[in-house]
């Protein structure tokens, strides 16, 4: 079988000893320490927007990995962004509730579905960071 080029698409120019030009002079050891350097600039917005960033959807995944149905899901995390604290995490936000009143996660999520605890949310989360 002979590869064919797709016809919209133009041979790239080799430019390969220009492009390595200022690579050329690096030692095995410094191209890994140069590799493994840009790497990291390449990864690291990604992992401060995945801390600082979160969704409803990602949300209702967590708490359905917390023993929660879809349907609790929903509306616990629709509860938890009417109040503000979507950011925070919503198992983080059940588990502050959790701590808060003695109870295990889930009955302090069936609470909240009950209309319970949403007037201490706001003070459970009054030290600014959100912080456990």
């Amino acid at each position: 079988m002979s590869k064919q080029q797709h016809p919209r698409v133009g041979k790239r120019p080799d430019d390969f000893e220009q492009r390595r030009e200022h690579l050329k002079e690096l030692t095995d050891e410094e191209l890994q320490e140069r590799f493994w350097q840009l790497t990291d600039d390449i990864v690291r917005p990604l992992i401060e927007m995945a801390r600082s960033h979160t969704s409803p959807s990602i949300e209702r995944s967590v708490l359905l990995r917390m023993g929660f149905s879809s349907v609790e899901a929903k509306e616990l995390v629709e509860r938890i962004q009417d109040a503000g604290l979507l950011g925070k995490g919503a198992g983080h936000v059940l588990l502050k509730v959790a701590q808060a009143n003695e109870l295990s996660v889930r009955e302090a999520g069936l609470a909240m579905l009950d209309g319970e605890y949403t007037d201490q949310l706001e003070q459970l989360f009054d030290d600014g960071g959100g912080s456990q």
